[in-house]
């Protein structure tokens, strides 16, 4: 174990441990659990059949779907997410706490429970399921229940950091804005969303790869189309490991994309 020395004022060295260099060990012991897996699952299959497996119809299929479905989620978390975000940012006291704690629910709930709940709503035996199918535009089963999943469990990811986001910014210059004539419409448009960009778009990007990976509500809502995490889940079940490999890289590649937007053109929450 790493041992240290120090002199205090009176010249007499005392001997310690460096604690750091303890913290570094034990950290590096976790950090390799997080490394050695990944490294190893591109490692198990040659480049070459990953390729070959990533072109098969049902991967693309699958990898379409969730692009698709994980962007449109994206677009709505954003567009009701933001304004949310700001009231919060902008309000204080037991009722924000409490809406607060209502957007961050999804987060800890399990998937599969947030499926459940979805389904009271939009299942086929609720009011609303039943008179959408009889519309002829099911809620589950279809597109729209891949979306509506993927928006429950990845749209706080816009709010709670979005919010973060709005109250870093100084609020004597939004002040400024206000006394120069200017509304809270237009100053939030001029001021606040400019200034506060960067770490929603950090919001934005997680909540995307989120939604991209998610897989028990939307097993639950939407078996079909099939999106990514599905596909992988069928693969191994029906055909093994090796089969599902090619659709985990991809996934892998989407969220090293996400890190690598989240350290570059937007504000890493976490830094």
């Amino acid at each position: 174990m790493a041992v240290g020395s120090n002199t205090d004022r009176s010249g007499t060295v005392t001997v310690g441990f460096d604690w750091l260099s303890v913290a570094l060990v034990l950290g590096g012991v976790l950090l390799l659990y997080y490394v050695v897996p990944l490294v190893s699952l591109f490692l198990s299959v040659p480049a070459g059949d990953i390729l070959a497996q990533i072109t098969n119809p049902t991967v693309v299929d699958a990898a379409t779907t969730s692009l698709l479905s994980a962007s449109v989620s994206t677009v709505i978390a954003t567009l009701f997410g933001l304004p949310l975000a700001y009231w919060l940012a902008r309000t204080d006291g037991a009722v924000m706490k409490g809406v607060l704690a209502v957007v961050i629910l999804p987060l800890v709930l399990p998937p599969t429970v947030g499926g459940i709940v979805l389904l009271t709503v939009f299942g086929p035996g609720s009011p609303l399921g039943e008179a959408a199918v009889a519309a002829g535009f099911p809620l589950t089963r279809s597109l729209a229940g891949v979306v509506l999943a993927q928006t429950f469990v990845a749209s706080p990811f816009v709010v709670v950091t979005a919010k973060a986001a709005f109250e870093s910014v100084d609020q004597t210059l939004e002040y400024a804005s206000r006394s120069l004539g200017k509304g809270r419409l237009t100053t939030a448009r001029r001021v606040t969303l400019p200034l506060a960009g960067p770490g929603i778009l950090a919001g934005v990007t997680l909540a995307f790869a989120r939604a991209i990976g998610e897989f028990g509500a939307t097993m639950m809502m939407a078996y079909y189309p099939r999106t990514m995490p599905v596909q992988i889940w069928v693969a191994f079940i029906e055909l093994g490991l090796d089969n599902a490999y090619p659709v985990a890289i991809l996934l892998v590649g989407i969220a090293v994309a996400a890190l690598a937007v989240l350290n570059t053109v937007a504000s890493n929450p976490w830094e």
